[in-house]
């Protein structure tokens, strides 16, 4: 198993140093679902959400998260991130799949940045239709898959609970 980098030989949090760490280009994947009422997923697809259009306020936030992870997550490095997709869509008549695929070239990976992306943008759903749906629930969310760095690619196999949802 891999050694803990986030703390030091004395047991303190650090921030790793990555300054000898080669540049290398990064890509990370991430996904997470957010189930609901029938209802509430035919009025978030008609756009009749009185807040506005959900998929495109959610896409933005997992977008704006994906910059703050940093700020959000106290061990992470701030990176000039390259590029940040954020995919909204229904994967049957209660269930919304979120995905996020974030890149760089840098010294560090991007996993936290696509996993906040994912989070943010079903929290935003949640925010957007809560007055309609208080019984929506978030998850699983999890990292699919990444790319460059030291240890090379990672790719999740599939889950029941993807399976199950229809992806």
């Amino acid at each position: 198993m891999p050694e803990l980098t986030h703390f030091d030989e004395h047991g303190s949090a650090r921030m790793v140093d990555v300054g000898a760490k080669e540049i290398t280009a990064r890509m990370a994947r991430a996904e997470s679902f957010v189930t609901m009422q029938p209802e509430t997923l035919r009025l978030i697809l008609d756009k009749r959400v009185a807040k506005g259009d959900v998929f495109e306020v959610a896409r933005l936030a997992g977008i704006m998260a994906t910059k703050r992870t940093a700020d959000l997550i106290p061990l992470c490095h701030p990176l000039g991130i390259d590029a940040v997709d954020v995919a909204l869509s229904a994967v049957n008549e209660t269930t919304v799949r979120i995905e996020a695929t974030v890149r760089i070239h840098g010294r560090t990976g991007i996993e936290m940045e696509a996993l906040t992306a994912v989070s943010i943008a079903a929290l935003t759903i949640y925010d957007m239709c809560k007055a309609i749906d208080r019984g929506m629930t978030l998850g699983p969310t999890r990292l699919l898959e990444k790319l460059g760095g030291k240890s090379g690619h990672y790719q999740a196999s599939v889950s029941r609970s993807s399976s199950e949802r229809g992806t």
